[in-house]
């Protein structure tokens, strides 16, 4: 009986995992609307605070299991990590999308895996071949577009915003390395609960030093909340339930999916325009991402 079930679960398993995966990048994506509707009201760090706080208390029972994985010498680290991984990375979208479109932080955190490559090359010794070094040239020319671009706002504001999704890109891409050299062997999600809380602890005294003067609205902590309890904390728990399932190769096809959600949700919902260079940078960034993800295997 349990064998003449077993094609039909596992039949309904994919279709579970192939909801979950675009699912995942839904969630990812709308993080940026999140940021463009709440930043210009808390402010870039209280809302970072905001986000951090939330989104590390939904993990927390996960911690809290595998707490005694998690010894005091190793929290030090937890915080550096927390800090270049999630914190600093998390204001700089933030500071981002009081500039410019939402779809210009979505498009620009494609360049996460780009940054990864090229961090692994001059710091831990990869070897970056042909079809890499093309990726990075791409990516980097899908920047200069998107910088350079009118996708509006102003000039300068959108490529101070680019510049800052850059950077942020840049240390997710750090932060990859370091998580995976210096905390490995431990549980994902308690991980990401730790330097979640960590980064929040962090935070705080600057926080609450630029705490808005004004009470926030509705409509602002609606979006902080949701970006908190959705798109960091549920969503890191889907995103390690899915790295159990199917592996971190195939989820990692969330990267392609991320940019495109971004900009369709700012479309739809808060009416952003899809401008051609938007649309270029965006093709030539994930080309890129594809281009190193096949070298990578």
């Amino acid at each position: 009986m349990n064998a003449a079930l077993a094609p039909t679960g596992f039949a309904a398993r994919l279709r579970l995992d192939a909801l979950e995966l675009p699912a995942l990048a839904a969630i990812w994506g709308i993080s940026f609307l999140f940021m463009r509707v709440a930043a210009p009201a808390f402010g870039p760090l209280a809302l970072v605070e905001v986000r951090l706080a939330l989104g590390g208390l939904v993990l927390a029972p996960l911690l809290w299991r595998a707490r005694a994985q998690f010894p005091l010498r190793l929290w030090p680290k937890l915080a550096l990590v927390g800090a270049i991984n999630s914190a600093v990375p998390f204001a700089l979208f933030a500071w981002g999308a009081e500039r410019a479109p939402a779809g210009i932080g979505a498009i620009a955190s494609a360049m996460t895996v780009l940054f990864a490559a090229l961090v692994g090359f001059a710091f831990f010794g990869e070897k970056i071949g042909k079809r890499r070094a093309l990726a990075l040239l791409g990516g980097f020319a899908g920047v200069g577009v998107l910088a350079a671009g009118k996708s509006g706002g102003t000039g300068a504001a959108v490529g101070w915003a680019v510049a800052a999704g850059c950077a942020a890109a840049f240390l997710y891409g750090v932060g990859l390395h370091l998580v995976r050299r210096h905390l490995g062997g431990l549980p994902p999600a308690a991980v990401a609960s730790a330097t979640l809380l960590s980064a929040a602890l962090l935070m705080l005294p600057a926080a609450l030093a630029q705490w808005p003067a004004q009470p926030v609205g509705a409509r602002a902590w609606a979006a902080a909340a949701l970006l908190g309890l959705l798109c960091t904390g549920l969503a890191y728990a889907l995103f390690y339930r899915l790295v159990a399932r199917i592996g971190a190769a195939r989820t990692s096809l969330v990267t392609y999916l991320i940019p495109l959600f971004g900009v369709a949700w700012a479309w739809l919902l808060l009416g952003e325009p899809v401008t051609a260079p938007m649309a270029a940078a965006g093709a030539l960034i994930l080309a890129g991402v594809w281009l190193a993800r096949r070298e990578a295997h």
